[in-house]
């Protein structure tokens, strides 16, 4: 026979020891929100559409960027998704944008969001998603969408 098996019980805290517990201290603050908004990115440039009604989907699978708290590096995926009305969004321009984001401290929600707000400024499509598939971090992995339009905008906007 092998070594006795010994069963732990399940640790529990009990009211009184959560009270005594120190808060968990805010972290985070405006400036880390903030981080990357504001910041200065390769412009976007378009050509005229010459067609209409139809919708063009782009993958950037080699999107870095940093965390404005820790500075570490974050990875993932980025997919555009838009519909295109007198202009289109221009690969090359979009490419040196999306290298922009590779020393930026910024937020996941922050960079969607900003890049779904820069191509919308860009291009100005009926309709547009960027979603943000970012790889795992600390056992988490995020994925972030935003649209336009926004549900408080009007498309023509």
């Amino acid at each position: 026979m092998g070594p006795p098996v010994v069963i732990l019980p399940l640790f529990r805290y009990t009211d009184r020891e959560t009270e005594e517990m120190p808060m968990a201290k805010k972290s985070y603050g405006e400036k880390e929100a903030r981080a990357g908004l504001k910041a200065r990115l390769p412009h976007l440039e378009t050509f005229p559409n010459q067609f209409p009604d139809y919708e063009i989907c782009i993958e950037i699978p080699e999107f870095t960027s940093v965390c404005p708290k820790t500075g570490q590096p974050d990875f993932g995926l980025i997919r555009i998704r838009y519909r295109p009305r007198s202009s289109c969004l221009e690969l090359k321009s979009l490419k040196n944008y999306i290298q922009g984001y590779r020393n930026l401290g910024i937020f996941y929600e922050n960079a969607v969001n900003r890049i779904l707000e820069d191509i919308v400024a860009a291009c100005r499509p009926s309709s547009a998603v960027v979603t943000g598939e970012f790889n795992p971090r600390g056992g988490i992995k995020s994925v972030v969408e935003a649209r336009y339009p926004r549900s408080d905008q009007n498309p023509k906007s």
